[in-house]
């Protein structure tokens, strides 16, 4: 007999990931397609993907989950504001899923569900407290305690992209001013390296990967530009570890490809910012599902909400 297979889908402000996974996590199918600029066209290629995968696997897809960018209402069950995607902002997301989507379905963060896959699949399997952070085009997080995804009273919980650490910063997607996804971004990569180039506010077409590439090859500027995200990400860490004393810190995330380049010098900053004994209980890692952590997490949520009888029919 076909084994079962559950979707998920991972909106991000430039891709929008999805895939097919089993009872155990492995993935079966998985594709990408850039995240359209509006929600119409985002409601006809969810349609789109969904009669492709269903074609594909005809009537063994058991439930769907979704994890989208922005800070989600467990009350109002929609993005009550989505920063790096604005389309989603205030949008009746379940009636028109519904529409579209005939099997039990579930919406959550899409950071949140992220962290869930990294607990689930991951390298932080069965840690009792786990900090997720993925650094992309913004900077989003999910926080796992005692085994359970940690909501908050309204499902807001784990924001960490959205703490202040520079005051004097710049203003926020959400409108907050230096936030910490300001200053640990891929935007803000690019934004450093132009800076400590002596290019601020030059138009030139540079990519993480760019910077990336510069700072192995040895210039100057590009180190630079990681050092700074480094830094500011290691305040926020350090915070974070004085705050919870989590088990595990797991960061992922396209960023994150350039590994040590950002990881060495945040975990330099968090070792000088945080309570030395919960710094030395604390583990700091590479996540290690890559960008495949949000559709398995969106997977798995809608599985385990599915099983528990907690989802949209």
């Amino acid at each position: 007999m076909p084994e079962n297979l559950y979707a998920g889908f991972d909106l991000g402000g430039t891709q929008l990931k999805y895939g097919l996974i089993n009872a155990g996590g492995r993935i079966v199918y998985k594709s990408q397609a850039p995240s359209p600029p509006d929600i119409a066209s985002l409601m006809a290629l969810i349609q789109k993907i969904w009669v492709e995968l269903d074609g594909r696997y005809p009537k063994r897809i058991k439930s769907a989950g979704f994890g989208f960018a922005g800070f989600f209402s467990l009350k109002q069950k929609r993005i009550m504001q989505s920063p790096n995607y604005p389309a989603l902002d205030n949008f009746p997301l379940f009636p028109a899923l519904k529409k579209i989507i005939p099997v039990p379905f579930a919406v959550h963060n899409d950071a949140n569900l992220a962290a869930y896959g990294e607990y689930l699949f991951g390298s932080a399997r069965q840690v009792h407290s786990l900090v997720f952070l993925t650094v992309g085009t913004g900077l989003g997080s999910g926080i796992i305690l005692e085994g359970e995804l940690w909501q908050g009273k309204g499902g807001f919980a784990g924001e960490l992209g959205h703490i202040t650490v520079n005051p004097e910063g710049l203003r926020c997607g959400c409108g907050n001013i230096g936030c910490l996804e300001t200053e640990v971004s891929a935007p803000a990569l690019v934004r450093n390296y132009l800076n400590f180039s002596g290019k601020p506010g030059q138009k030139e077409t540079l990519t993480a990967r760019d910077i990336y590439l510069r700072a192995r090859a040895g210039e100057e500027a590009a180190r630079k530009s990681f050092e700074r995200c480094g830094y500011f990400l290691g305040i926020a860490l350090g915070i974070v570890i004085n705050f919870l004393n989590p088990e595990k810190i797991v960061i992922g995330g396209g960023v994150m490809k350039s590994g040590h380049w950002l990881l060495k010098p945040a975990r330099a900053e968090a070792r000088r910012r945080a309570i030395a004994p919960a710094f030395a209980t604390c583990e700091i890692r590479k996540a290690s599902l890559g960008n495949d952590a949000g559709l398995m997490g969106a997977a798995a949520w809608a599985r385990h909400k599915m099983e528990a009888g907690k989802i949209a029919l």
